[in-house]
């Protein structure tokens, strides 16, 4: 067995329910004056785990940028080909990936320092994108994302040693507190909850499309146990509010059976001095539309 595995602080799928362990890495590595986070705002994400903007990307960008998703949603062969994942039952594009390589639209957002700057001061570091994807969650139809660890299955499958990684969920529709919109048990990104089970041969395809999948999702009890004392955040607003959480929050959404379909961008950095090794609990490494080998840093729109 892999060495780095049999010192690793965050084991995971494992064979049978295994106590969390507190977190061993730092969540903000950065200071006030490396970005445009105040002192306050950088202690509410270390304290919390995410930080709320009301009005990230502007009413223009938002358009431009919802006009984007539905010209990418309409392409037959985008929903025909690896990128995009379906609804397991209304048939409808639940997500696509890769967005920031096949739109230039989403190749200016993830170098738009609005999103830069806040992301490289958490981090500390030039940051490249490890994941990105438009989630569709439309009315009457989108189904829920239940509680997970982003960082438990990065590290899981992919091989992201450390939870030095930030993701950016910017809204396009109106998130109201009934039409899906984001959870997040606060300060949960500071307890680590190994899963049970060992990861299945190409465990993506299931686990993208459908929320009955066990493996890489949390005990009942575990999730019980973040909560209490703590409560659970949901995050409503506008389109162009944006939510930047560390990669280690408990989090998750319920279904929309409502009219109101609420769409968002979905961009992962991750430090560049937390590149990606083999993966520490599954037998191959996820496909790369899925997780970046290419570590090249993100420069900023305006710079060379």
């Amino acid at each position: 067995m892999n060495s780095a595995v049999l010192t690793d602080p965050y084991r995971t799928r494992v064979p049978e329910r295994t106590a969390a362990v507190p977190r061993h890495d730092p969540v903000v590595y950065g200071a006030p004056a490396d970005g445009p986070l105040s002192d306050r705002a950088l202690a509410g994400f270390d304290e919390r785990g995410y930080h709320n903007d009301e009005a990230l990307v502007s009413a223009a960008d938002v358009s431009r940028l919802t006009e984007e998703i539905g010209v990418l949603a309409a392409d037959e062969e985008i929903r025909a080909g690896d990128l995009s994942v379906i609804e397991e039952n209304s048939q409808e594009v639940r997500s696509i990936f890769d967005v920031h390589l096949i739109s230039g639209v989403f190749r200016d957002l993830v170098r738009d320092p609005r999103v830069l700057g806040p992301v490289r001061q958490i981090l500390g570091s030039e940051v490249y994108v490890h994941q990105s994807r438009v989630n569709y969650k439309p009315g009457f139809g989108g189904g829920p994302f239940y509680w997970h660890s982003d960082f438990e299955t990065w590290h899981a499958e992919d091989g992201m040693p450390t939870p030095r990684a930030v993701s950016v969920s910017i809204a396009l529709t109106e998130n109201y507190p009934y039409n899906g919109s984001l959870m997040i048990i606060p300060g949960s990104h500071r307890t680590y909850v190994p899963c049970v089970g060992e990861t299945p041969k190409d465990h993506h395809r299931n686990s993208l499309r459908t929320h009955k999948v066990a493996i890489g999702m949390p005990d009942t009890e575990s999730v019980t146990e973040l909560a209490e004392g703590r409560g659970i955040e949901q995050f409503t607003g506008p389109a162009g509010s944006a939510t930047i959480f560390d990669s280690n929050c408990m989090h998750g959404s319920n279904g929309n059976i409502t009219p109101y379909s609420r769409s968002n961008v979905f961009v992962v950095f991750n430090s560049v001095d937390n590149t990606l090794r083999e993966p520490y609990a599954a037998p191959q490494p996820r496909p790369e539309h899925i997780a970046k080998h290419d570590f090249t840093p993100v420069t900023p729109r305006g710079t060379v």
